[in-house]
């Protein structure tokens, strides 16, 4: 069969089949498995990353470092590898793009560079209005590979389906390096997870998820922070939209609207994920779908912000890049009021006024997780109507930035106690934090090395 004729059948042209097939453009999913169909072969054998020679090797390598967002950012215009590029000339290109990639990853910035790309990152979702339109494309794609049927939790079954639609295995194994959420083995096209006693399956789920996001949405192997960050947040967006598949919930969520009773434990039990995982997806497809502005916020019990994201004009504390990682929210907030309330595990319902504005907010503590933390949805007063537990009396006043409102105690209090109270504080986690080269921890090499070769074997 030719490329012409092959091109023809899946409905592309034979240049871009031609650099398909020498591997130096990366295929989507979805015309993967056209090709397999169209020459009656397994997916796996479309998958081998091996070039054939050491020139084809050097060439994908500029090719592919030509067609990053960091290539992009630097406004070049891109070498093409043509037989007039000697061997020397390609090696040095590629050295050099190999280096400039190093001192743009994560191993090389700072905790000010990161706040930096997470602010970056904050802006890029909320100006989507936290909907991600080419990921929910890929997904309603990888939902169709795993035969789902439309309805309810997507099962273990279509999780097997589609990891070998995607030309891997899954391999659930004993001894996972706690450092990592999943190993693949590209050689034996195995996804390596913990056991199921030690990861729990909606966890296991997710893992797997999130591991083959990367194969399906095109992500960069070695990108610089900024993509990475990015390709971090589209990585357990598809993850949620797989398992939280858009159709069926948006259905269930418009029927919520109309009886004014929109609850994110509902979308929880519908599709067995965590409550966390059904806040993302209700959020989401809030803006998008409904014309509902909201915020999300993941906090600890002392209100430290884990993850968050806003489009309503909540007044979230942000540092100077516009990040809300790492801020503590205020003390009247109900992310921190529901640690305080009698049904700590419950759910709390809150009014809170505050400087922009009165917003209502629901806060669920995920107890199974240690420590414990809250997840917030919030919306405007005037979005309230549609959630349920509108009516309710709890209501706060929060005046935050302003010290005097949680920050600072009451100057008679301070006054009488001054100078008689000493705090020892548990130091020694700061301290570790600040020694730290840098805010990621270095992966084992060795020890996901030992366990690959380990298993390749069995």
């Amino acid at each position: 069969m030719t490329l012409d004729e092959l091109g023809a059948i899946v409905k592309r042209p034979a240049p871009y089949l031609s650099l398909l097939e020498n591997g130096k453009k990366q295929p989507r999913l979805n015309l993967v498995v056209e090709l397999a169909a169209a020459l009656g072969v397994d997916m796996s054998e479309l998958l081998d990353p091996d070039p054939p020679n050491r020139r084809d090797a050097l060439e994908i390598a500029l090719l592919r470092s030509q067609d990053t967002a960091l290539f992009d950012s630097l406004h070049l215009p891109p070498v093409k590898p043509s037989a007039k590029l000697d061997n020397e000339t390609l090696t040095h290109l590629v050295g050099l793009h190999e280096a400039l990639r190093e001192r743009s990853g994560l191993d090389t910035a700072g905790s000010e560079e990161v706040r930096r790309a997470n602010g970056d990152v904050a802006t890029w979702l909320a100006g989507r209005s936290g909907y991600l339109e080419e990921v929910e494309a890929e997904a309603r794609l990888a939902l169709a590979s795993s035969g789902y049927s439309g309805e309810g939790p997507f099962s273990s079954r279509n999780l097997l389906d589609l990891t070998a639609k995607a030309g891997f295995e899954i391999h659930p194994v004993e001894d996972m390096p706690s450092f990592a959420r999943s190993i693949i083995d590209l050689d034996h096209h195995r996804v390596y997870i913990a056991q199921r006693d030690s990861l729990r399956t909606r966890q296991a789920r997710k893992a797997v998820l999130q591991t083959l996001a990367g194969f399906l949405l095109g992500h960069e192997t070695d990108p610089d922070l900024d993509t990475f960050l990015r390709q971090r947040v589209e990585t357990a967006y598809f993850a949620a939209a797989v398992l939280v598949p858009e159709e069926p919930v948006l259905a269930r969520l418009r029927s919520a609207m109309e009886n004014h009773d929109i609850d994110v434990e509902d979308v929880k039990e519908l599709f067995y994920v965590s409550y966390e995982m059904a806040a993302w997806r209700t959020v989401n497809l809030a803006t998008h779908h409904l014309e509902i502005d909201t915020h999300l916020v993941v906090s600890d019990e002392m209100g430290v912000v884990v993850k968050a994201y806003a489009n309503d004009g909540a007044p979230i504390p942000r540092d100077a890049h516009g990040g809300m990682e790492t801020q503590r929210l205020c003390r009247r907030w109900g992310a921190r009021m529901t640690f305080e309330s009698a049904e700590r595990y419950g759910t709390h319902h809150q009014y809170t006024d505050t400087p922009e504005g009165t917003f209502f907010c629901t806060t669920h503590v995920e107890a199974t997780r240690e420590p414990a933390t809250a997840v917030t949805v919030g919306v405007p007063f005037s979005e309230a109507r549609w959630f349920r537990g509108r009516d309710t009396e709890n209501r706060e006043t929060s005046t935050c930035p302003d010290p005097a409102c949680c920050r600072a105690a009451p100057a008679e209090l301070a006054m009488k106690w001054s100078d008689k109270v000493i705090v020892s504080a548990r130091s020694q986690g700061r301290i570790l934090g600040l020694l730290a080269p840098d805010p990621y921890p270095e992966l084992d090499m060795p020890e996901v090395l030992d366990l690959v070769e380990a298993h390749s074997k069995g």
